[in-house]
């Protein structure tokens, strides 16, 4: 838990396609939240999100642009000289990056982009995290002189709901190289979930539309990446409970970018030709999709009678795709159409149906394993703002759910939250569990048990369960066990903590069973033997989890944020 001593929370909102923060001071109201909308070579305020694209030197690999001012430098580009090669005269080659949060999570690895040779995911996060750093510091500094930034300011970094305890320690990694925080194990970082983070902002349009406490609801996190469900109840005193195990899956806005590729791939046999476009020319390849995305994504209702076909200019948009066209069937077509792509309506519809059909599979597949009445779905995150989506959603589920709602500004619900969260952490209650945490231990070894687990002196190593998935857990509830030494002069004990998707586990090597960390504690007295009794437990509640350990007879106590292996 972090400290008393801070005066501003800053919630950070690092999304897959966009990125954002917002801040507030502990003696401000809710209202008084503020969500950062001045960015970098932006031009204009009110833009609550930008880009999370990084620019890089490919020949130094320093950042030379980031966010919205790498799509910037794109437009400044294309009136730029070019030589035989496409680049800039007199400019150092350059490259765009994006998505690279996608290897944090759980996404197929042919959903995750190519990185360049020599750059890793997390060093574009770290530079990625240290360019906002700097934002960060400029505006809380700007708005409070004389603030310390590592003493007085508490941090709640919003995560998708399938991070792994292992995802969130690398996030808290990158945030410390990233000037973020001044030491790595830093109290004045909290995470959140980022459909928790929106079921708290959520509150006041609960209370709003009426709905009182013990009524179950249902927030859906529609973001660039992930989407994100949860149902939560809401409590006495503005407080909400998680009363089913988050569930979600990789099906956000960046997937229906992902069916306009595939259209581009069929309809006109450019997959070739994007694919170098992708490599060598990767900042045309973004600028493509930020134009498919304004002209088309964003706008698109569903409505045919509004609908009037969209052309994008493959020439002015990204002009080196033109020199890897080797097909000379499919050259001659392009030139014929002047490099202009038509979408129709059938076309676009066909971009969004598979995306929309996932999600409403998701949010269906949550209501029934509920089995409970669900009085409200609040849609939120960046792709909320699709009035097709919200459309085919309602169409879907209105008769089951009275209420289907999108907050106002769902673009930055989750970042409001996560200040939310910070400014009065017991507004969660309770949290469900997604994994089964237990610690390894030794057991007598019994005929008939796997003769290739026996040890050397008739034991076996097995998993001693804990805490169970699918266990609501209060705030800070401990689940633990008391220990004793294994041997006689045993002068240390060490815990080693282990996590399953599994409901049950019988050993630590079982599958989808992972080691989270350890935690070793010294044991003198060695006279006493097997007397040395220590209680170790987990404590939940935040979503970090911290492991204690303490020796029953001399009173030490050990205690780490775990030290997990990455």
């Amino acid at each position: 838990m972090a400290t008393s001593v801070y005066e501003v929370v800053v919630g950070v909102d690092f999304g897959t396609c966009s990125s954002t923060f917002a801040y507030s001071h502990k003696s401000n109201s809710l209202s008084d939240i503020v969500t950062n909308d001045i960015w970098p070579q932006q031009g204009q305020r009110g833009v609550f999100k930008t880009n999370t694209i990084l620019f890089y030197n490919s020949q130094t690999w320093n950042v030379v642009g980031w966010g919205s001012s790498a799509i910037t430098r794109q437009e400044k580009k294309k009136k730029k000289k070019t030589d035989n090669n496409g680049l800039p005269t007199g400019e150092p080659p350059t490259l765009s990056v994006s998505l690279f949060k996608l290897f944090l999570g759980n996404a197929r690895e042919q959903d995750k982009p190519i990185l360049p040779q020599g750059l890793s995911y997390r060093q574009c996060v770290i530079d990625y995290l240290a360019e906002m750093t700097k934002l960060i510091k400029t505006t809380i500094a700007t708005r409070w002189p004389g603030i310390n930034f590592y003493k007085n300011v508490l941090i709640v970094l919003t995560v998708p709901a399938d991070f792994s305890e292992r995802a969130k320690a690398i996030m808290r990694d990158c945030a410390f190289k990233a000037g973020l925080l001044q030491f790595a194990d830093s109290p004045n970082l909290e995470f959140t979930t980022e459909p928790e983070a929106a079921a708290i902002h959520c509150i006041t349009s609960l209370r709003q539309l009426g709905l009182k406490s013990g009524a179950n609801f249902m927030i859906v996190d529609c973001g660039g990446g992930a989407v994100d469900l949860t149902m939560r109840k809401l409590t006495s005193n503005n407080q909400i409970s998680e009363i089913t195990e988050r569930t979600g899956d990789y099906c956000g806005s960046t997937f229906v970018n992902k069916e306009f590729l595939n259209f581009l791939y069929q309809k006109y046999n450019l997959y070739q030709s994007i694919q170098q476009l992708y490599y060598n020319h990767n900042d045309q390849f973004q600028y493509l999709i930020e134009e498919f995305c304004n002209k088309v994504k964003l706008p698109f209702t569903g409505d045919q009678s509004d609908f009037q076909n969209i052309c994008i200019d493959l020439e002015d948009t990204c002009p080196d795709l033109m020199y890897y066209v080797n097909d000379e069937i499919t050259r001659q077509r392009m030139e014929q159409e002047e490099w202009i792509i038509e979408l129709d309506f059938l076309s676009v519809i066909n971009m969004f149906d598979p995306v929309i059909q996932r999600i409403n599979w998701l949010i269906g597949n949550q209501l029934n394993s509920f089995g409970k009445k669900c009085s409200a779905i609040f849609l939120v995150g960046g792709f909320s703002e699709s009035i097709y989506l919200v459309r085919q959603v309602k169409q879907t589920f209105s008769k089951y759910v009275h209420i289907i709602e999108v907050p106002s500004q769902p673009i930055t619900a989750v970042v409001r939250g996560a200040v939310q969260y910070g400014l009065n952490m017991r507004t969660i209650q309770t949290r469900v569990l997604r994994y089964t945490y237990g610690v390894q231990v030794l057991k007598k070894w019994k005929k008939g048990d796997d003769p290739r687990r026996k040890t050397h002196n008739g034991l076996k190593f097995c998993f001693h369960e804990l805490a169970k998935r699918g266990t609501e857990v209060k705030v800070n509830q401990t689940f633990g066990y008391v220990a004793k030494p294994s041997s006689l002069n045993q002068i240390d004990m060490t815990f080693n903590i282990y996590a399953t998707t599994n409901f049950d586990a019988k050993y630590c090597d079982d599958p989808n069973t992972k080691h989270l960390g350890t935690l070793k504690i010294d044991l003198p007295d060695i006279q006493l033997g097997s007397k040395r009794l220590v209680e170790f437990y987990l404590t939940f509640g935040t979503m970090e989890i911290k492991a204690t350990a303490k020796n029953k007879n001399s009173g030490l106590v050990y205690q780490t944020t775990l030290n997990l292996d990455f």
